[in-house]
């Protein structure tokens, strides 16, 4: 715009700002991140879509997977509503009022407790409130699909139909929710996959009362590529015995396998059979973990032990290294 004056509080802010390594405005809070301070950069990738009349489903990619993230922080407005662990790229926010439109905005925080920049703004809007709802919608249906490169599939399916309305899909594999869309939508690009992996995904329909409807008929797809599992496999792994109580237990320990989000679930084999399974709730560990189980009354018996993590996408991953164990060994 020619003619017009510069102020000279705008100049200096250039000034200043050419010699930061990242800038958002001059001076103010969150401005730098990334570069030379050191900070984490702003998430990228994040989407807001209404899962109820009272709910918003936050998605955004993990900032880049060399960076020490500890966490990240999701913002309603300016309002800090939610810190998830930095293994998580995804979460729903709650307790919202119907037919409101909000603005979300997510932070990396590294392991030093430092906030990166924010992410840019997404917008969704809560439907009305449907009380008198009490029917599920149904199941979606045609789904198909087809490879999009080695980690990633894109899927569509048949609209759902309701009574009132239906608000979203959620991507499901092997029971996990691993995606979600807006109710306008009948596709989706799922990232964040193994190569050389065997998926099996399923949608279901989520109304503005929150009723989910029964999974449609499933999908089962390929990507293409090789994964032989080692990458997925807990490390690390320690089994001891130990007598309590008229009884034998084995302790394990082990480092958990690096994956692209919060593993909440174990599979322990015994003998090459699977034996038991360790779940967690909200304090999955988030580095190392440790299980005992029962292993019977007597003494002398060798067992041999591995275990297994469910992983984010839904899959199981590669076994653990095996270990050898005695009760009753001398120590």
């Amino acid at each position: 715009m020619r003619g017009v004056p510069v102020p000279a509080a705008l100049r200096r802010c250039a000034l200043v700002s050419a010699m930061c390594a990242v800038a958002a405005s001059c001076g103010g809070p969150g401005a730098a991140g990334g570069g030379d301070s050191g900070l984490p950069g702003p998430p990228t990738g994040v989407t807001a879509t209404a899962g109820s009349a009272t709910s918003v489903h936050v998605m955004w990619n993990a900032v880049a997977p060399d960076a020490r993230i500890d966490g990240y922080a999701v913002y309603r407005g300016p309002t800090k509503v939610k810190d998830v662990p930095g293994s998580e790229h995804m979460v729903d926010v709650t307790r919202l009022r119907p037919s409101t439109t909000y603005v979300f905005t997510v932070r990396a925080r590294d392991s030093g407790g430092r906030l990166g920049p924010r992410s840019r703004q997404v917008r969704a809007t809560t439907p009305a409130a449907a009380p008198a709802d009490r029917s599920a919608p149904t199941p979606p249906g045609g789904l198909r699909g087809r490879a999009a490169g080695s980690r990633a599939v894109q899927l569509s399916w048949s609209a759902s139909r309701d009574d009132r309305e239906v608000v979203s899909y959620d991507i499901e594999q092997g029971g996990t929710r691993i995606h979600s869309v807006g109710g306008s939508q009948t596709a989706a690009v799922v990232t964040g996959l193994r190569p050389g992996t065997r998926y099996s995904f399923t949608v279901r329909a989520r109304d503005a009362a929150g009723h989910l409807s029964p999974a449609g008929a499933a999908v089962r797809l390929t990507t293409p590529g090789d994964d032989d599992g080692r990458a997925t496999a807990p490390t690390g792994l320690r089994a001891t015995a130990r007598r309590a109580g008229g009884a034998y237990y084995i302790d394990l320990a082990w480092t958990l396998p690096r994956t692209d989000g919060v593993v909440t679930e174990y599979q322990i084999h015994l003998d090459g059979r699977p034996a038991t399974s360790l779940v967690y709730g909200g304090d999955a560990p988030r580095d190392r973990a440790a299980y005992s189980f029962y292993a019977g009354e007597d003494a002398g018996v060798t067992h041999r032990v591995r275990i297994r993590a469910k992983l984010p996408d839904g899959t199981w991953g590669g076994f653990s290294a095996q270990r050898t164990v005695m009760t009753g060994a001398p120590r």
